[in-house]
């Protein structure tokens, strides 16, 4: 989920809750493609009120280690355990290109504190006087990144770091994914939650493509969306065949239906996942 642009939260809690039962947990994404929103550790906080798990997204562009030691400290005494530590994009990449980037720790740094707070250490010097945290720290990672060995070194620094859980960047290569799977994220004992992203036009395929830092649409999916007669029923159909793939592939699958969150279930029920029943796990 993407936090609103703005100080309302409601529709974003609505789009929430109608996944209950249906997902395990929702990402809330922190200043994604460097454009202003509501905080997401906030809208982590709603979620968690409303009895929905969030994964808090945390990114070291905005934030000084001083900023980040104060975040992550007050999302563990807000109740929110998972986080995902993120560079974040580019500030070039938002709609205030002028605004001044900090960058002070990057996405291992950040999983670095995570880590040592966790140990009850204080980053700088002795012990936390009232023990450990117990946030669950995730990073992220592309399979479809241009150079593999660079893609390997770096998941293994994030394990080593403390990431407990990767989350992927959307993938178009079920190939790619596989084999990140067995030989990088297998290896490391990492379970990978798999990126897939509705498409809703070959417009916003083209769209993604030239915005969004890392995105690779194959022309082959661009040109099946224009053709298609709804293209955002295509659009459900692509994501619903990802789903279904991915789940036979990664430990499981993370979603990114922008703005569109209500297709959801549409993609779930293409791809053969039923509610989930109390207490059970997909």
């Amino acid at each position: 989920m993407t936090p609103p642009r703005g100080a309302d939260p409601s529709r974003t809690l609505t789009a929430a809750r109608a996944l209950r039962g249906l997902v395990h947990a929702v990402n809330v994404t922190d200043g994604s493609r460097a454009v202003m929103r509501m905080s997401s550790l906030a809208v982590c906080r709603l979620l968690l009120e409303a009895g929905i798990e969030p994964v808090w997204q945390i990114t070291g562009r905005d934030r000084n280690r001083i900023a980040l030691q104060a975040d992550l400290l007050g999302a563990h005494a807000l109740g929110i355990r998972n986080v995902l530590c993120l560079t974040g994009d580019p500030v070039r990449a938002g709609d205030q290109p002028s605004a001044r980037a900090v960058h002070e720790l990057e996405s291992v740094r950040i999983l670095q504190l995570v880590h040592r707070f966790n140990q009850g250490l204080d980053p700088v010097q002795g012990l936390l006087p009232d023990g450990g945290t117990t946030l669950f720290a995730g990073a992220a990672a592309d399979p479809q990144a241009g150079s593999w060995s660079g893609l390997a070194s770096r998941t293994r620094r994030k394990q080593a770091a403390g990431a407990r859980f990767l989350q992927t960047q959307m993938v178009m290569d079920a190939g790619a994914l596989q084999r990140f799977v067995e030989q990088v994220a297998a290896p490391l004992g990492l379970p990978v939650l798999a990126g897939v992203f509705l498409l809703k036009s070959a417009r916003n395929a083209a769209f993604i493509n030239r915005v969004v830092p890392g995105a690779s649409i194959p022309e082959a999916i661009i040109q099946r969306l224009a053709a298609a007669v709804d293209p955002a029923a295509e659009g459900i159909a692509i994501a619903a065949e990802q789903v279904a793939s991915y789940r036979s592939i990664a430990q499981g699958v993370h979603l990114m239906a922008i703005k569109a969150e209500e297709r959801i279930p549409l993609i779930l029920q293409q791809a053969g996942l039923a509610a989930m029943a109390p207490g059970r796990s997909r």
